[in-house]
């Protein structure tokens, strides 16, 4: 997330902003402009004269990822700007110690029970790094939530059973847990770098009564609610210009890569796993888009494993994710050890849903 904001009293500012003030951001612009006028095409479809097939796809996939995460996105940037004006200790006590296990278990918890899509929990979880969160509580909330909102739940009990959801639910908080704590000792050792802003000495503040005082203390006039808005925005820039571009290039590839051979491909095998791994990593774009090709993996190819793999290594592999990470760490080492400790896992477990469910 872009933080170009004066840096609080005590506390390092994060290198974020990659972009230099005053230039213009020719990523964001040319990706959003290309996203506007297939949105555009998309919304006016039945009124278009006749296009090539490959625009049609294109705008229409937009047009359908956009109208599902519309929401979540907008929910991401209010949260944002709430938690812009919520101070640091607050935050770093309530996720707790970010170097023991109760931090992870916490920030684990978090991501589960955040009713955002992917790309909603990416902009709010830069921020708790932002705030003072560990780069270890940062993965496990990331790993763990992006596709386990309450609504997609509901819609993956609806697609695969109760039963097969739960497994997954269950399965994931596994890998964001055991990956948090792993970041973390990757920290401890000197292989990674921790969080600059993070200060070890600060002492704890009771949550609760701090939030009961800026609620009490907060006034809603069009004015604040427009300066929330605003901040949130300006703090989520960094992830809307990635997803501006992973939006654009996930539907090229629909456009001109075929789906259709997903029920006779990707079976329960070593190699439907592998086909699986592959088509995550290229085409995975949101939890919304990722869903129904999951549910489809489970009832239609047999493969729960495959399933499993498609949403959760899609989260470890997306680009949008991998390059978010290294804008706000400026690390590439951090930004590539996300799939190097979360794929293995995910394949792992995938292969095991596969031999045992099938």
């Amino acid at each position: 997330m872009n933080h170009c904001h004066e840096p609080e009293p005590g506390i390092a500012q994060s290198s974020c902003c990659d972009t230099p003030k005053g230039k213009p951001d020719y990523l964001l612009i040319v990706s959003g402009t290309i996203v506007l006028i297939c949105y555009t095409i998309g919304l006016f479809s039945d009124y278009w004269p006749v296009m090539p097939q490959w625009l049609q796809v294109m705008s229409g996939g937009i047009y359908e990822l956009v109208d599902k995460m519309w929401w979540g996105l907008l929910a991401a940037v209010v949260f944002v700007g709430l938690l812009e004006r919520v101070p640091r200790e607050v935050v770093t006590s309530a996720l707790g110690e970010g170097r023991s296990f109760r931090g992870i278990l916490r920030a684990t918890f978090a991501g589960l029970l955040l009713d955002l899509c992917s790309h909603g929990i990416l902009i709010v979880g830069t921020k708790l790094y932002e705030r003072g969160a560990s780069l270890g509580q940062l993965i496990a909330f990331l790993v763990a939530s992006p596709w386990n909102s309450l609504s997609l739940t509901i819609i993956m009990v609806t697609l695969i059973g109760l039963q097969w959801t739960l497994i997954y639910i269950g399965l994931s908080m596994l890998i964001g847990l055991i990956s948090g704590l792993i970041f973390n000792g990757l920290v401890a050792r000197g292989v990674l770098a921790d969080n600059p802003v993070r200060q070890d000495n600060s002492a704890p503040v009771s949550v609760i009564p701090a939030l009961k005082k800026l609620v009490a203390s907060a006034t809603i006039t069009p004015a604040t609610v427009g300066a929330l808005l605003w901040d949130g925005l300006k703090d989520s820039r960094m992830v809307f210009r990635w997803l501006f571009f992973g939006l654009v290039l996930a539907t090229a590839i629909r456009a001109f890569v075929p789906l259709e051979t997903y029920a006779t491909l990707f079976g329960p095998t070593l190699a439907g796993l592998m086909l699986t791994l592959v088509a995550a990593t290229v085409i995975e774009v949101c939890s919304e888009g990722s869903t129904p090709i999951a549910a489809d993996l489970v009832t239609r190819a047999g493969a729960p494993g495959n399933g499993f793999t498609f949403l959760m290594a899609g989260i470890a592999t997306d680009y949008t994710e991998i390059v978010v990470l290294r804008d706000l760490t400026k690390s590439w080492k951090i930004a590539l050890f996300l799939p190097l400790v979360c794929v293995p896992q995910v394949l792992v477990l995938g292969w095991l849903l596969n031999q045992f469910g099938a």
